[in-house]
């Protein structure tokens, strides 16, 4: 009995541990682009946005297709109402009446009617507006992939850049303790002044925090990149490229040259759009001056008895059919009519308003983002030089120190320009890769338009 206790509490521990144990992932940028458009919540939600304009485009069609409607009904008239008649009718004196009721006690019947809309200009008018909203739902999902394209780039590089300045803080932390470790036996034998120790106990303090600092920007920065693909915040992720080959692979002039093709940009996809759905209700409100001609006939069946006897197979049933058309003429609206008409004219030439500015803003938006583009280029170039530079200094000031050729504070001061030349040169690639990202949003390269 002990043995199989055990073995189920084994068991059931490892179940437990297994289901608690954090699901991990493994992504290059690419496969964490195309991961994220499958499994974001916004890019979900996207998706289902287009399969309801599906849904509505169907349910707008049927609404002018064949629709059969049944309706059965069954009375019992528990106090069936009197009528009084006169007297004389039956054979009583002038002047009285007699009381009496008409009808059985039970009625059913049982009917089905077929309408058809055979004319309504907004009903035309609907089927282009439910195409309509499907291309704004298309779009705007396109629009949707793109953000979460340049989302995930933007949280790819953040994770990573965190994780060089962790290992950079790291590094100098280690370089610090050791010249400080140097030093202090310098101190304590009397070749060199406290001041020198101070300074660089100073300069640690500072790696440190930066390095603290660092450690919590990486676990929010992972928490982060989670979110933007759709999974838990506390899965592992094993990022596979590095900042440098990143960098490296987006510095491409080819995007500095390319022109914007207009009709490509997804806002202003979006923006004609509204212009389509605004010339659209204008049409609406000029066609509902037309008149709408529907059709139907129907056919009932229906039974009279004192008893409920429906379905007994002598019950006599009363057949009926009615075949008929409808015709709405407006004829006169006290000017309401005209008036919505007029608004919907001036909602329309809003909207391509709306539409020349989009074209002005897109062109000026490809513009600003090309040149944020150029300049991260050579921000790059030039973060670069300026960390050897920079490494070169520090590392001659460091050798000045040791040989007492430097003071501490001119050590310090080398220091600090190093680690922000390392922090600068770690940015500039992360404003690279995301001004490459944001420059590829503007002129739609990913084409990212979902299909279906």
């Amino acid at each position: 009995m002990t043995r199989i206790f055990i073995l189920i509490f084994a068991v059931c521990t490892s179940i437990l541990s297994f289901s608690q144990e954090k699901s991990s992932y493994s992504f290059t940028l690419e496969e964490a682009v195309s991961f994220a458009l499958d499994s974001n919540y916004t890019a979900i939600n996207a998706r289902r946005d287009i399969a309801k304009a599906i849904k509505q485009k169907w349910e707008t069609t049927a609404t002018g297709l064949p629709q059969i409607s049944g309706n059965i009904n069954y009375q019992n008239n528990l106090k069936q109402p009197v009528t009084f008649i006169p007297g004389e009718f039956t054979g009583g004196a002038p002047g009285t009446f007699v009381p009496v009721t008409f009808g059985t006690k039970q009625n059913a019947s049982a009917t089905a009617t077929l309408d058809q809309l055979i004319f309504d200009g907004s009903y035309l008018v609907g089927l282009q507006a439910a195409k309509a909203f499907l291309d704004f739902s298309e779009n705007a999902a396109e629009k949707t992939n793109l953000e979460v394209r340049k989302g995930v780039i933007n949280a790819y590089g953040s994770v990573l850049l965190s994780e060089e300045l962790i290992a950079i803080f790291e590094k100098n932390k280690e370089n610090l303790e050791k010249n400080l470790f140097e030093t202090r036996k310098i101190y304590e034998n009397g070749l060199t002044e406290e001041e020198s120790v101070e300074q660089l106990e100073i300069t640690l303090l500072d790696i440190e925090t930066n390095l603290n600092n660092a450690y919590r920007s990486a676990s929010i920065a992972r928490q982060m990149f989670n979110v933007a693909l759709g999974i838990d915040v506390e899965s592992n992720v094993l990022f596979e490229d590095s900042l440098d080959d990143l960098a490296e692979n987006n510095i491409s002039l080819r995007f500095l040259e390319a022109e914007v093709n207009i009709e490509e940009n997804v806002d202003y996809k979006i923006a004609y759009n509204l212009t389509e759905q605004r010339n659209l209700e204008l049409k609406l409100e000029k066609s509902r001056a037309l008149p709408t001609i529907s059709a139907f006939v129907n056919y009932g069946t229906a039974a009279n008895s004192d008893e409920f006897s429906f379905f007994d197979g002598d019950q006599r049933w009363f057949q009926s059919s009615i075949l008929g058309v409808n015709m709405n003429i407006p004829i006169f609206s006290s000017g309401l009519r005209s008036a919505k008409t007029q608004r919907a004219k001036i909602a329309l030439e809003q909207a391509e308003t709306q539409l020349e500015e989009t074209i002005q803003n897109v062109q000026l938006e490809v513009n600003s983002a090309k040149s944020n583009y150029q300049f991260s280029i050579e921000n790059y170039e030039n973060a670069k030089k300026n960390l050897a530079l920079a490494q070169r200094i520090e590392n001659k000031n460091n050798i000045k120190f040791v040989e007492g050729l430097s003071t501490s504070f001119d050590l310090r001061q080398a220091q600090t320009q190093l680690y922000t030349a390392q922090q600068q040169y770690f940015q500039a690639m992360l404003e690279l890769i995301n001004n490459k990202a944001n420059l590829e949003t503007v002129l739609n390269t990913p084409q990212l338009r979902t299909n279906n």
